[in-house]
């Protein structure tokens, strides 16, 4: 079926659901079972939001082990790659590039797992930026990461020099953007799920995220 927007790519990034391996800083006040339920959760409605909309095509690309059981119930195998790089930007950088160099792709959009709030109208608006001749695309996370980032060209000083896990994330990525020259658009801040005061927020949801696990 063809897609709202057929000359663009979307790249989930996912860590491999494995105890003791996610969501580490609110296992630390949840424990490791809840913890891994939850990102399983979440992993599952990043899926369902995407097969139940004809927006974007998409691949899920995973820190480890492609066969995985939750990797698969949401997306075709030939779809899901592995990550690559010495970090988080690295491997950023690769996938887009990767992506970018695919017959027929304009454009690419990377999201990740930890932003329930996200939702297709978000994301329709990130599409439409880049599609409207924007070269960068941002949604700021209100931790002072981003939940979401999308481009029209690899841009490798982009993700070069960054304080991954920091508050400093979307300032030192502006701060590049700016000496850039680039075109790019700011979307709305969203909420991401990193600390424990975080877990209230997933009963606003439509639907509800429930909190499962012993």
């Amino acid at each position: 079926m063809t897609k709202k927007y057929p000359n663009a790519r979307l790249i989930v990034f996912a860590r491999e659901p494995r105890l003791g391996q996610v969501k580490t800083r609110l296992a630390a006040e949840i424990g490791d079972y809840r913890a891994l339920a939850l990102y399983q959760a979440m992993l599952t409605r990043v899926g369902a939001l995407l097969e139940a909309a004809d927006l974007v095509n998409w691949d899920l690309w995973v820190s480890s082990n492609i066969s995985h059981e939750n990797f698969l119930s949401i997306c075709n195998s030939k779809n899901i790659y592995l990550q690559e790089g010495a970090h988080l930007g690295q491997k950023m950088d690769f996938a887009i590039s990767r992506t970018l160099a695919k017959d027929a792709v304009d454009s690419v959009i990377i999201i990740g797992t930890d932003c329930p709030a996200l939702d297709l109208s978000y994301l329709d608006a990130a599409l439409t930026a880049l599609e409207t001749g924007n070269d960068v695309v941002i949604g700021p996370a209100l931790d002072g990461g981003y939940v979401l980032i999308g481009a029209r060209q690899s841009i490798p000083e982009l993700f070069s020099g960054i304080s991954w896990g920091s508050a400093d994330v979307l300032a030192e990525t502006l701060h590049l953007l700016q000496q850039s020259q680039l075109n790019y658009r700011l979307l709305q801040p969203l909420w991401d799920v990193d600390r424990p005061e975080d877990l209230g927020r997933l009963r606003e949801l439509d639907p509800p995220l429930s909190l499962q696990g012993s």
